[in-house]
């Protein structure tokens, strides 16, 4: 078989990298090197070239965005589709990792994810319930912390918190929350990792059957990976398993949620043989730019060292502009702006990048003083938004009875007479029988213990729950969605809202429908309507927080 065009529009560097047979590979890809490039034919090169079976090779990189151009673009390469072949994310992995082995991690085949202003929520609720001060301590403080000691590799019970007062505070809220998510078969992002990463631990036959099927994994932007992550990437791949990863210790900003750049390191040591190749010519920028930044990366500490180099042209000056405040800065932007229109040029071909959200509005007063019209790019997410939640909150309660944040958010919305009160007895309930929300409102129904307009929203609701849970038998999940956001109320309840902001909601939820339309097309025919929609419950709550990370530090597209 021809391989040659897998090795055509490569460069030395990237052709070594690709045709490297070494078990262990390092590749350090400086900025617009072509390092998905050199993924992507890599993998083409081990079916092709190499003969090894694309089932057998997984493919892990950090954003969705990022796995589904790398499987299109092996695709395309192979002229194939990647039927049974692992590329993803890490939590898109982890996920389908548990999904198969949910028995062996402990966990029901419908678990749910849990995304994390669910788990905010629940957070809020236990440290309440523990009577800490939410001034004094903070839940997001205590979410960060929970999520930090996962990504360490830390349970509760193996957190070192003795003599520490802050530690052993909320710890006490880590126990609890870890008590809540078993009983109600939750599963937060970062217990996508741990759980995968223990049951390959811990768990002989699970190891066996990933040790013996990937005989090549391939890791992008290793510089990002954290300390569970590295870990579980050893745990999946065998001592005969060859493994590259690519990435570039210059380019680590993630250390504030955990990313290690010393996993670079730690990589080529713990890996004695490990081969390091560098990928330094640069497709994306001038000389100018690659001078300025060589110059300022040179003084990292720490690193394994390369220098960018372009066949581009010089290119224009860089300028550097200190100002004096947000304001002087915003002016100055604007005049520029202006400067750029006078030489003909067009506003729409020009962007103004900024780190935070609050930095727009100096930018925003001076650019409307200015009268040049702007537009304002990364705003709110479709699965973000409220209605959209508020529907897909019905979706998981359907499918998970003991979802209670899920309970508490449809119960509410529309509301139903269903009040703060009732809500109280039934987490009462709750807690005192230890079952699920859902099941302590029926309790609570057929006791007569909630009556009056409480009780009867309650009933309407317990029935409408039911009622979908035989209507997804018989009919697709589009029609579900049809029947959720009107029947519940939702949609009347939206289109109450004044002006243009209820007939907005309303289009959105109409949309909803059409997005579990597309969804559903895009299954495979032998599945049952109930397994597309837990498919579909799955796909948002990755997407939602993979997203959320990739966006919490990468400025708009």
């Amino acid at each position: 078989m021809d391989v040659s065009h897998i090795l055509e529009h490569l460069n030395d560097q990237q052709r070594e990298a690709v045709t490297s047979e070494k078990q262990h590979l390092m590749v350090l890809a400086g900025a617009g090197s072509g390092k998905t490039r050199v993924l992507v034919h890599k993998i083409a090169w081990e079916v092709e070239a190499l003969r090894k079976n694309p089932a057998s090779i997984m493919a892990v990189t950090f954003t969705n965005k990022a796995a589904l151009e790398m499987r299109s673009r092996i695709e395309e390469l192979l002229e194939a589709p990647m039927m049974d072949g692992w590329v993803g994310t890490f939590h898109g992995l982890a996920h389908r990792m548990l999904k198969r082995f949910h028995k062996e991690a402990s966990l029901n085949s419908g678990f749910t994810i849990l995304d994390s202003d669910d788990q905010l929520r629940i957070i809020k609720r236990i440290s309440k319930e523990l009577g800490f001060d939410e001034s004094v301590w903070p839940s997001r403080q205590t979410q960060w912390q929970i999520n930090a000691w996962k990504d360490e590799g830390f349970r509760s019970n193996l957190v070192d918190d003795k003599g520490d007062y802050f530690k052993e505070s909320i710890n006490k809220v880590y126990k609890e929350y870890e008590k809540t998510c078993i009983r109600d078969n939750l599963v937060d992002f970062g217990e996508l990792l741990l759980r995968s990463f223990e049951i390959v631990r811990d768990n002989e036959s699970v190891r066996t059957f990933f040790h013996s099927r990937f005989k090549s994994i391939l890791v992008d932007e290793f510089q990002d990976t954290n300390t569970i992550q590295y870990n579980w990437l050893l745990e999946i791949a065998s001592d005969q398993a060859s493994l590259t990863a690519v990435g570039d210790d210059d380019q680590s900003i993630y250390g504030w949620r955990g990313a290690k750049v010393e996993n670079v390191d730690s990589f080529t040591k713990t890996f004695e043989d490990t081969e390091i190749i560098r990928l330094e010519q640069n497709y994306r920028s001038t000389n100018i730019i690659l001078g300025a930044a060589n110059a300022l990366i040179e003084n990292n500490t720490d690193r394994l060292g390369k220098n960018l180099w372009t066949e581009k042209l010089e290119g224009e000056q860089i300028i550097l502009y200190q100002a004096y405040n947000e304001q002087d800065e915003a002016r100055f932007v604007a005049d520029i702006l202006k400067d750029w229109m006078n030489k003909g040029e067009m506003y729409e071909d020009a962007a103004v990048l900024y780190r935070s959200n609050a930095q727009s509005r100096a930018l925003e007063e001076a650019l409307l003083r200015s009268s040049i019209p702007y537009r304002i790019y990364g705003g709110q997410r479709f699965y973000e938004r409220m209605e959209i939640k508020n529907a897909i909150a019905y979706l998981k309660i359907i499918f998970n009875n003991s979802d209670n944040p899920a309970f508490e958010r449809s119960i509410s919305n529309p509301t139903r007479g269903v009040g703060e009160k009732t809500l109280a007895k039934i987490r009462t309930a709750a807690n005192q029988y230890n079952i699920s929300y859902i099941k302590a409102s029926a309790k609570l129904i057929d006791d007569g213990s909630i009556s009056g307009r409480g009780g009867t929203g309650l009933k309407s609701y317990l029935e409408f729950i039911s009622r979908c849970k035989e209507f997804i038998e018989e009919n697709p999940l589009s029609d579900l969605m049809e029947e959720i956001i009107k029947t519940s109320g939702l949609v009347a309840y939206h289109a109450k809202e004044p002006g243009e902001k209820g007939k907005t909601r309303v289009e959105n939820l109409e949309e909803l429908v059409s997005a579990t339309t597309n969804f559903e097309q895009s299954i495979r025919e032998d599945k049952t309507n109930k397994e597309i929609a837990e498919q579909y419950l799955d796909m948002i709550s990755l997407i939602l927080e993979i997203d959320k990370l990739q966006s919490m530090m990468m400025l708009p597209n």
